[in-house]
C-alpha cells in the first residue's frame, strides 16, 4: 500500500481534467490518494472528480481548498454553506473528509483558511484576489474568524497517536516553505497563503509528514523534524513549476 499525494488538480482545465480521468483503473487499487484541496468551484465538477478517483483509488481522502468554497457560479446564500455541500457530496462518493487509520498508520486531514499572519494585505492584493470576489461569508465574517472556524474542526484529532503520522492541508502552514528564490513580485501574495495557527495545530500532533498544497511551488523539506511536501498539479501554463503527476509520500 502506498500514500499519493497532490493538490490543485483545478479540473475546470481540460488538460487538468482529462488527467484526472485516464489515471488507471488498475495501477492504484491498494493505494489511498490524499487530495490537498482546489478541484474546481464547481459543484458538478466536484462530484464528477470523486467519483472518478473512487473507482481508482482504495481510499480518496480530501480537504477543500478555496476555490472550492467559491459561491459565484452555484449560487449558494455564502461560504460556509458550500463548504457543507461540498463535504457531503465528498461524503456521499466515499471521499473520507475525518482522520483514517490502517495498522499503524494514521492520516489526519487539517481544514483552514488564511489569517493575514504571513503578513498585511495590499490594496492590489484586495483588488485581485479571487476569494475576496467570489466568496460570501455570513456576519461580516473576516479571515482571521473564517481561519478560526475551520481550525476548530481540526482540534478534536490533534492528540491523535500511531507508528507514522501523516496530517495534510490545503493552505500552507509557515511561510519559510516558500523557497527563496520566488521573485518579490510575487511575495504580496503571502497574506493570502496560510495561517500560523496551522502550523501551531500542526506541531500539537507531531506528524511524521505534512503534505500542503495552495502555493504551485513544490516542496520536498524537513524543518524541525517534520517532512513538509508539496506536490501540487496546477494550472497548464505551470507545467515546467509542478510535477503534474501523483507523488509517492509513504509506502509500506
Amino acid at each position: 500500500m502506498r500514500v499519493l499525494a497532490t493538490s490543485d488538480i483545478h479540473i475546470d482545465y481540460e488538460d487538468n481534467r482529462k488527467w484526472i480521468e485516464d489515471l488507471s483503473n488498475r495501477d492504484f487499487v491498494e493505494d489511498i490518494l490524499l487530495l490537498a484541496g482546489d478541484i474546481s468551484d464547481d459543484l458538478a465538477m466536484i462530484r464528477s472528480c470523486f467519483e472518478h478517483l473512487s473507482k481508482k483509488f482504495f481510499k480518496v481522502m480530501y480537504v477543500t481548498g478555496n476555490h472550492e468554497l467559491w459561491v459565484v457560479r452555484d449560487g449558494f446564500t455564502d461560504s460556509f454553506q458550500k463548504y457543507d455541500k461540498v463535504c457531503e457530496v465528498a461524503k456521499e462518493q466515499g471521499i473520507i473528509i475525518e482522520p483514517f487509520h490502517i495498522g499503524t498508520l494514521s492520516i489526519v486531514p487539517l481544514f483552514g483558511w488564511y489569517d493575514f499572519s504571513f503578513g498585511q494585505p495590499t490594496r492590489e492584493l484586495m483588488d485581485n484576489w479571487m476569494d475576496f470576489h467570489a466568496c460570501v461569508w455570513p456576519n461580516n465574517h473576516n479571515p482571521r474568524t473564517i481561519n478560526q472556524h475551520f481550525l476548530k474542526k481540526n482540534t478534536a484529532h490533534l492528540s491523535m497517536n500511531n507508528s507514522t503520522l501523516i496530517s495534510f492541508s490545503h493552505f500552507v502552514p509557515r511561510l519559510d516553505l516558500l523557497p527563496s528564490y520566488i521573485p518579490e513580485k510575487y511575495r504580496f501574495l503571502n497574506p493570502v497563503l496560510g495561517s500560523v495557527l496551522l502550523e501551531q495545530q500542526i506541531r500539537e500532533l507531531n506528524p511524521d509528514i505534512h503534505i500542503y498544497g495552495h502555493s504551485h511551488v513544490n516542496r520536498n523539506v524537513i524543518i524541525d523534524g517534520v517532512q513538509y511536501i508539496n506536490n501540487a498539479f496546477g494550472y497548464p501554463s505551470e507545467g515546467a513549476d509542478t510535477h503534474r503527476s501523483l507523488l509517492c509520500v509513504y509506502e509500506q
